[in-house]
């Protein structure tokens, strides 16, 4: 998105951005703790998140180069301690994963234990994705190059998948063309890349 936090691109609903999205929907899915962790753009994020009505939390990734598992086990640090005992995972590449998704998750675990949950359609899976307790030390092993994926096929299966409809969970955006693809309207000139070939922002 030509350097720009994607947490803070627009879904298209009033001042609503994808951070905004995906903390309503966690919360209202049924998340007790939300934690978001921020990189490049965290004073930015921290300000978005001071205004939203939900309580969130956000910590600085200190080495956001290193990769996704560098940001899930900053905040594997932060909520690891007694009575947790699982640890709901999404990408802000994903703003429009629903309440009800979240929700079957979690109804997932509670009903079954399984140390993976995650949502699935015709072979794809999606996000949310869930990890017990027991996988925690697992994932502060893990090669910060393969990330959390090796963990999670090493326990595909005894995992639980859950089927559902929802397009959101698997609706990735990345670029401008995503962008346009899953909201159906050009990203806003105001939040599109620069044009002179250049990073603008620290």
């Amino acid at each position: 998105m030509g350097g720009r936090p994607k947490a803070l691109l627009p879904t298209g609903h009033g001042d609503e951005t994808f951070l905004a999205r995906i903390v309503s929907a966690l919360r209202e899915g049924g998340v007790d703790d939300v934690v978001v962790v921020a990189g490049y753009h965290e004073e930015a994020i921290s300000r978005a998140a001071n205004l939203l009505a939900a309580s969130v939390r956000v910590l600085r990734n200190p080495a956001p180069e290193r990769g996704q598992l560098s940001s899930l086990l900053v905040a594997l640090k932060a909520v690891d301690h007694p009575g947790v005992g699982a640890m709901l995972v999404t990408l802000v590449d994903l703003p429009l994963v629903s309440p009800a998704t979240v929700h079957a998750v979690l109804e997932g675990y509670r009903r079954t234990g399984a140390p993976i949950v995650r949502p699935a359609r015709n072979g794809r899976h999606g996000h949310p994705i869930l990890f017990d307790r027991s996988l925690f030390d697992e994932l502060r092993r893990a090669d910060p190059a393969l990330g959390a994926k090796p963990v999670v096929r090493a326990h595909a299966a005894d995992g639980l998948e859950i089927e559902i409809e929802d397009d959101g969970a698997f609706a990735d955006v990345d670029t401008p063309e995503d962008y346009e693809r899953v909201f159906g309207v050009p990203l806003p000139a105001s939040e599109a890349p620069p044009q002179t070939g250049y990073q603008t922002e620290p």
